[in-house]
């Protein structure tokens, strides 16, 4: 792989994220996770509040509005001349100009489907054995195991939602990436060095 391209797809408290940080640090890569919110912030003049709240979540766009219908930006307000699709095509043209930049690992945003086309891409999806991951959150949280798994349920509704709707493809699903793995087996460091492994198959291809 000349330019590596992960990206990481994950179930909540899976242990997606800090596989994501290892893989950047071991091939020396920029991490975007909640940094894409920043990127499309400063390159779109709109507060990073939009695509805070409309972040991963589809429908919430609507909460942003002033009630006089002009949207806030960093400098003021801006018309009313937003949408949710709007918002993601923004932040789908900083993923790709990141990627053209440097050697990238992306957490979620339906980046492995706005990078479809490149062909240094590698999309992986994390998943876990629900009590692990509840128990994850939970000490987080500092909640109990049902609040946890509650939770989790919510949130991953709310993904899976915006997932599907934008790329047309199942979240979770076998499927839609190249490569699925649990870190239940074997714990986070262990799964984020199989992964590797599956990298490196690649780049010997």
């Amino acid at each position: 792989m000349k330019n590596k391209i992960i990206c990481i797809g994950r179930q909540l408290g899976s242990g997606g994220s800090e596989i994501a940080r290892i893989l950047a640090r071991q091939y020396g890569c920029k991490l975007y996770d909640r940094e894409l919110l920043n990127l499309a912030a400063r390159e779109s003049g709109f507060s990073e509040k939009f695509f805070e709240q409309n972040d991963e979540h589809k429908g919430f766009f609507r909460s942003l509005f002033h009630p006089s219908g002009r949207t806030f930006s960093t400098d003021g307000f801006y018309p009313h001349e937003f949408s949710e699709e709007r918002l993601f095509q923004i932040q789908s043209e900083a993923i790709k100009h990141a990627a053209e930049q440097n050697a990238c690992v992306f957490v979620g945003r339906c980046a492995d489907y706005v990078l479809r086309d490149n062909p240094e891409m590698v999309s992986i999806f994390v998943t876990a054995d629900m009590s692990q991951r509840a128990a994850r959150v939970a000490g987080r949280r500092q909640c109990t195991m049902e609040e946890a798994e509650r939770f989790i349920q919510k949130m991953e509704s709310r993904r899976a939602q915006y997932y599907n709707y934008y790329t047309g493809k199942l979240w979770g699903h076998a499927s839609s990436y190249h490569l699925c793995i649990s870190t239940t087996p074997h714990g986070i460091e262990k799964t984020a060095e199989i992964i590797m492994s599956y990298i490196g198959i690649l780049d010997g291809k």
